[in-house]
């Protein structure tokens, strides 16, 4: 693991220590959090009896951030959990589910980009299935150059010599990153760059360079916000290195169906359309805050918000 892996995994270890007097991973609350969901909640309707504590994880990829804080909002509002987000690199991420420092998650993308991590913590999690369908990921360029294939990238010296043999890349443990590794190996890319940022830089230089008509190589994923702002392609993957369509599951620790029956439910429910998540992307990458984006996405689709309550 590397440096910031594991600095993300002693904030996970460390905030389980500091918030275990107040219940969460492994222990039942039975309701008895503070009060909450005593008191109404302002819309006439009575509030819903508190569900305990439960620590989401997730790592910082637009879509999972929209993801995250709509579950979020549905168990606050719907059930009146008490939700910890943990927001942390994908290895911590799978690692906090299996030791139970962390409670669930709806962002595992299977069966190609966390693989590694499936092999190997996937025996100690509970898989409640795909919440979306329709993933994919690669590398991605603008419409306007004039490359379609990956293997171009080692052919053409010019396409080189234009983005600096430079790919950027977000999180260096995303399982994204560990897919791009294998396939500058396998399209004998050795004279090339991955750099190793965030989502939210990588999107940053992609914005910057697109508005310039730049030539740039980004690892890139859908759904995301940028495809909706930007005139975009993937690189054909000729070697498959990248896998094909994905689907993102929701998994959770062993045990939380029993000690939290009422939020597996609705985490087992969940399940939306990528132009659900659109929408909330959106809304946050034109500059609205994840929680007010989440709030307004769940109050203006009360039915298939009331399937994953059960309502």
């Amino acid at each position: 693991m590397n440096k910031s892996g594991w600095k993300q995994a002693g904030a996970v270890i460390l905030l389980a220590v500091l918030l275990g007097g107040c219940g969460g991973a492994g222990t039942s609350n039975n309701g008895n959090q503070a009060g909450a969901g005593n008191a109404g909640n302002g819309t006439g309707e009575a509030a819903p009896q508190a569900c305990g504590q439960i620590r989401l994880a997730y790592v910082a990829w637009d879509s999972e951030i929209a993801s995250t804080y709509v579950v979020k909002e549905v168990l606050e509002q719907k059930l009146g959990c008490q939700v910890e987000l943990l927001q942390v690199d994908a290895g911590p991420m799978f690692a906090g589910i299996s030791d139970g420092s962390a409670d669930a998650m709806v962002a595992a993308w299977l069966p190609t980009t966390h693989a590694a991590y499936i092999e190997q913590y996937g025996d100690q999690l509970v898989d409640l299935g795909p919440n979306l369908n329709g993933t994919r990921i690669g590398l991605v360029v603008p419409q306007y150059m004039e490359i379609a294939s990956i293997d171009q990238l080692a052919s053409d010296a010019a396409v080189g010599d234009a983005v600096q043999h430079r790919i950027i890349g977000i999180e260096p443990g995303a399982g994204i990153m560990m897919s791009t590794r294998a396939a500058m190996d396998t399209y004998g890319l050795e004279d090339w760059t991955l750099l190793e940022s965030s989502s939210a830089a990588m999107a940053q230089e992609l914005d910057k360079a697109y508005r310039a008509k730049e030539p740039i190589v980004v690892t890139g994923w859908t759904p995301h916000w940028m495809f909706a702002k930007m005139e975009l392609k993937y690189l054909e993957d000729p070697q498959n290195v990248y896998g094909g369509a994905e689907q993102i599951h929701t998994m959770t620790r062993k045990g939380l169906e029993s000690d939290m029956p009422e939020a597996a439910a609705v985490l087992d429910r969940f399940e939306w359309t990528p132009e659900d998540m659109a929408e909330v992307m959106l809304e946050i990458a034109d500059g609205e805050e994840p929680q007010a984006a989440a709030k307004a996405w769940v109050d203006g689709h009360p039915d298939k918000v009331g399937e994953w309550v059960g309502s």
